[in-house]
């Protein structure tokens, strides 16, 4: 009994630590909020992004899959002689990727980012329109 109680307790210390609002130690994966949403001649990707620049980011399409990652290396403030009180902004990676619809043309997407805000632009292809086929005798 006595050692299920340790066990007890020693969950109940991560989830303390878990909620207390303390940053973790090391590299943390963080997702962005994502809107995705349809127009009538395009398809849109919203991710918030703040603090991540355009060097820290990569968008590629690969295999009808359209894939965002970013990489924020942690400052050393060591080195530029900081002496931190307190420190929650760490070093940050991510990886999404977005199935694209078959009417997106990959050839053509465009991308930007403003105010800690990546808009990723994927315009829709022309429907192909019936046409008429002629049957010719063999």
């Amino acid at each position: 009994m006595k050692s299920m109680m340790a066990c007890d307790s020693d969950v109940f210390e991560l989830m303390e630590h878990f909620f207390s609002g303390e940053p973790l130690t090391g590299g943390e994966m963080r997702l962005p909020d994502v809107d995705v949403r349809e127009e009538d001649k395009r398809y849109l990707i919203e991710a918030e992004l703040p603090g991540i620049g355009e060097q820290e980011l990569k968008l590629e399409l690969k295999n009808g899959l359209l894939e965002l990652t970013a990489e924020k290396k942690e400052e050393d403030g060591e080195k530029k002689g900081r002496t931190w009180i307190r420190r929650e902004r760490r070093e940050t990676s991510f990886r999404r990727s977005f199935a694209l619809p078959e009417d997106a043309d990959g050839e053509n997407i465009e991308a930007r980012i403003k105010d800690g805000v990546l808009t990723v632009e994927l315009p829709k292809r022309a429907a192909a329109e019936p046409r008429q086929i002629r049957i010719r005798a063999a």
